[in-house]
């Protein structure tokens, strides 16, 4: 999957949900895709800013986690996708993937 389809597919369905509430960030093989739902509305950029909740994976891993071919809890547990900053955020990404 190319870099750029992942941040269109996430900005279109950032701006179909509410306002996050917090920063997100994704670092997919050291891309980083950035969510500011702070305030209206949820803008997504490919800026490297300090977030409220990192999730670190691959592109490969990402797309797993989308078809259902990886089970969320098992890719955190196996080392697939790493968590950094609050946990309980990282709930709320479910919308976006």
């Amino acid at each position: 999957m190319d870099f750029s389809l992942v941040i269109e597919q996430i900005q279109k369905q950032a701006s179909n949900i509410d306002a996050l509430g917090a920063t997100f960030k994704f670092v997919l093989d050291d891309n980083p895709i950035f969510i500011d739902g702070t305030g209206g509305e949820n803008v997504v950029s490919n800026e490297d800013n300090e977030a409220d909740c990192t999730i670190i994976t691959s592109l490969e891993t990402l797309e797993k986690l989308r078809s259902g071919d990886l089970n969320p809890m098992m890719a955190v547990m196996g080392g697939k996708v790493k968590i950094k900053g609050d946990m309980g955020l990282a709930m709320k990404l479910q919308s976006l993937i």
